[in-house]
């Protein structure tokens, strides 16, 4: 089998042909950060315009790439939710046209599930396993029993953990986007310089909550004899708030490897997916949390944590496999939690 994949959920165009052995053929993204980045942030209706001005050209290249004609593909998917609504309508629809003109199957995938998925592309993890999926708009532990199968253990109560790290570097001065720029000023600071809470902690659920660390950062910038951190402080700060960050998803993490481990038994793995799992020490510290529970550690490469286009081939092979299509008639979602996906009948 041969899928063609579309992602268009927020600030990246991107296409890609994927073989059913994992083989990725083509992979083609193109950022927005120029376009988004005088607004330090993510402006959804230049994001939808630059999605359409684009998606066609990426889709050739996509195939071109790939050396493959639409009479080889065998399913078109697209990230059909959640994301900003306007990009991932572009993208749906791109995929339903393909889809229609070639005779082939669409294929919804939840971009979530792209994310869920990403790590039995590259690592061949197996069912079940747990979940830590950290992106700027979600922050969840969830079990992934299979497939659409999904269980909540716990989620962000306010911000996520990429938004906290955005929002960092926007009271810092750094520049957009923010979390990688926090994770490189950090490698120069002394993080037990400034002393920052660790939320949740402790709390025998498997919830995060990330509003007060940051609330913390900017009373610590407020508090600095200037007004706002010169280098040095600036580096300090970062390395504190990653760390308090690193030691919050590790604590929370624990809880929920023990909960798996109660439904699912040992010798299972923790997966780790979105964009904050590309922090390389983020990784590390869950790395060292395996060892200790006795789990595996498993996260994509670091150029398929961001999104990409990749993964939603690849969800949709994995539902292809399953028998699992949908119609044209699929309406985009703003919003599509992983654990309201229907389990698959046998």
């Amino acid at each position: 089998m041969i899928v063609l994949g579309i992602e268009t959920s927020c600030d990246e165009t991107a296409a890609a042909v994927l073989k059913a052995d994992g083989t990725v053929l083509s992979n083609v993204v193109l950022s927005q950060l120029d376009e988004h980045r005088p607004y330090g942030g993510v402006v959804p209706e230049i994001a939808a315009r630059s999605h359409l001005d684009h998606i066609d050209d990426l889709v050739r290249q996509a195939m071109t790439d790939a050396g493959v004609s639409y009479d080889d593909l065998d399913a078109v998917a697209a990230t059909s939710g959640p994301g900003l609504i306007g990009g991932v309508i572009v993208g749906v629809m791109t995929a339903k046209a393909i889809a229609s003109a070639a005779g082939k199957p669409f294929v919804a995938v939840n971009h979530l599930e792209g994310h869920a998925l990403t790590a039995r592309l590259t690592e061949q993890v197996e069912f079940p396993y747990l979940l830590l999926l950290v992106s700027g708009g979600h922050c969840q532990l969830l079990s992934v029993e299979g497939v659409g199968r999904y269980t909540l253990y716990g989620r962000t109560v306010d911000d996520a953990v990429g938004e906290a790290f955005d929002k960092t570097a926007k009271m810092l001065g750094l520049p957009y986007p923010g979390g990688p720029n926090v994770e490189i000023a950090a490698r120069s600071g002394d993080a037990s310089r400034f002393k920052l809470p660790r939320p949740m902690v402790g709390r025998p659920d498997c919830d995060f909550s990330f509003s007060g660390l940051k609330t913390a950062v900017r009373q610590i910038i407020q508090k600095l004899p200037e007004g706002m951190p010169n280098e040095q402080e600036r580096a300090d700060i970062c390395a504190a708030f990653q760390e308090a960050v690193g030691d919050v998803l590790a604590d929370r993490c624990s809880r929920a490897m023990k909960r798996f481990a109660e439904e699912h038994g040992t010798g299972h793995t923790l997966v780790v997916g979105g964009g904050v799992a590309a922090n390389v020490h983020i990784r590390g510290v869950l790395t060292e949390t395996c060892k200790k529970a006795g789990m595996q550690f498993a996260a994509p490469p670091i150029n398929l944590c961001t999104d990409n286009a990749a993964m939603i081939a690849w969800a949709g092979l994995e539902r292809l496999r399953l028998g699992l299509t949908d119609t044209l008639e699929f309406a985009p979602r703003p919003r599509w939690p992983l654990d309201s996906m229907t389990i698959p009948s046998a």
